[in-house]
């Protein structure tokens, strides 16, 4: 049964840049109760921009916090809970431009918010022969981290299995709240229409704002990349897991520890 609605708001432009990662690296990021999710073998971080529009609290309109962008970095998990296994997603560190929005992210749901300030160009393709672009960037010590990438044609819904509907369709967020305490929150929309990237970048002191560990990963190929048109959504109150579940991670149907 879904808790009570948070936050109602908008999410367009989503840009995802996917990256491989040592597994080792983000053990020690794991929620108790929560075991990695790989892609196919891979454990993945993504880079991920996008726009809020018309974002609402319990139902609540804050003027000057309505429209605004921001930039995380999350990693892919599954829980098992008595109601079934579910897929989710753990923020790294998440970007926005508004301290209040960092003030009420760190004291609702305990994620890792921080202030910065934020730009973005985006020229979606406007025909299916057209190319178009999204790019998103932070600031951090007088300097920009950029994260880009070139589109073209038509967005279309995700085929089954593949790494763009990994991506895209994790509908849970995993927190933790002490090294023994975990709360989950649900978040709903409908499956997105994506590009395809044709072209991605990532630029930027990595290092000094996400570590030598995640720049390292950060700083290779992109494993996808995509940008997704977005939708309406809508983000459920927390709760708390159950103490004691185990923590590891999952390939391929089956969990190890």
């Amino acid at each position: 049964m879904s808790l009570p609605i948070f936050l109602t708001a908008e999410w367009r432009s989503l840009l995802m840049l996917s990256f491989e990662i040592e597994p080792a690296v983000l053990i020690p990021y794991l929620p108790a109760g929560t075991e990695l999710d790989l892609w196919h073998g891979q454990a993945l971080v993504s880079l991920v921009g996008f726009q809020f529009f018309n974002t609402r609290l319990h139902g609540w309109s804050i003027p000057g916090h309505r429209h605004f962008d921001e930039v995380n970095l999350r990693f892919y998990v599954r829980c098992q809970t008595p109601d079934g296994e579910r897929r989710g997603v753990v923020f790294i560190k998440e970007v926005a431009p508004r301290r209040a929005i960092v003030w009420v992210a760190r004291g609702v749901y305990h994620e890792n918010y921080v202030y910065g300030k934020l730009r973005h160009d985006i020229e979606r393709p406007e025909a299916p022969s057209a190319t178009g672009w999204v790019r998103y960037a932070w600031r951090h010590r007088q300097a920009w981290l950029t994260m880009a990438a070139e589109i073209q044609g038509t967005a279309m819904v995700s085929q089954p299995g593949s790494i763009e509907e990994f991506i895209t369709e994790h509908y849970w967020g995993y927190t933790r709240r002490t090294p023994g305490e975990t709360w989950e929150y649900e978040v709903q929309h409908p499956a997105w229409k994506v590009w395809t990237a044709t072209a991605t970048s990532f630029s930027g002191d990595a290092v000094g704002f996400y570590g030598p560990a995640f720049a390292a990963a950060l700083q290779t190929r992109p494993v996808s990349g995509l940008v997704a048109e977005g939708s309406p959504v809508q983000v459920h109150c927390g709760r708390p897991l159950p103490v004691g579940l185990k923590v590891g991670y999952h390939s391929a149907g089956a969990s190890q520890v």
